[in-house]
Order: structure tokens, then C-alpha cells, then sequence
């Protein structure tokens, strides 16, 4: 676990600087990811490009990751404490969730969102 929890928290960390290459450098060319904003999930990294691209045109979310369990299926779970913010600083949430991730190939394959507790 400890090479793909190094590579989440580098990746949590760019997905925070806004390095949109630097997240989709570390995943699967068919990403498998939702769509946490508007619904529905998204498919391939040109979709996650222009997903995340609108969304921090529209607010700014920052999610800092806190804890990391290996799932019996060897996915890892992430709790996270994620605040979003309008582009004025005011807090539309605060809260905690999961992300879930699995990987192939060293590389970030799908991610899931579940509720926390």
C-alpha cells in the first residue's frame, strides 16, 4: 500500500494546485471516474480534463486526504476532508467522504465516492 499511498497523496496534491496533468499523468487512459459536480460518471482522461476544467471554473473545491485502508479487494480507501469554496472564498460544504480507488498497472484504473460513517 505504501507506493500507491504515495501516489495519492502526490496526487491530491496536484488535484489542489490545479495540475491537471500532473493527476492524469498516474492514471488509466480509460480512467473510470465519477462526476461528483453535476452526476453520472465520466470515462477516459479527456473527459476527467474537461470535468475538472469546468468545475474550477465554477467553484474551488480542495480535498485533503486523512486516512488510507487497503480494501479486501485491493482497492484503497480514502477519507478525506473536502471543502469547497466559491471563487470568492465563501464555503458551499464541508465534509467528509471516501474516495475508493483501484488501480492496473500502477496507475489509477476507476474511483468511486462513498459516504463517510
Amino acid at each position: 500500500m505504501m507506493d500507491e499511498t504515495s501516489l495519492l497523496n502526490r496526487l491530491y496534491a496536484a488535484f489542489n494546485a490545479r495540475d491537471i496533468d500532473g493527476v492524469l499523468a498516474h492514471t488509466h487512459a480509460d480512467i473510470d471516474w465519477p462526476n461528483g459536480w453535476e452526476g453520472g460518471r465520466l470515462h477516459g482522461t479527456a473527459a476527467v480534463r474537461d470535468y475538472w476544467t469546468r468545475q474550477w471554473a465554477e467553484i474551488d473545491p480542495v480535498v485533503t486526504p486523512e486516512a488510507f485502508t487497503t480494501r479486501p479487494d485491493g482497492g484503497i480507501a480514502v477519507t478525506v476532508h473536502q471543502v469547497v469554496r466559491t471563487h470568492d472564498g465563501a464555503v458551499q460544504s464541508d465534509s467528509r467522504v471516501i474516495h475508493v480507488y483501484r488501480f492496473e498497472a500502477g496507475r489509477v484504473r476507476a474511483m468511486d465516492i462513498l459516504p463517510s460513517g
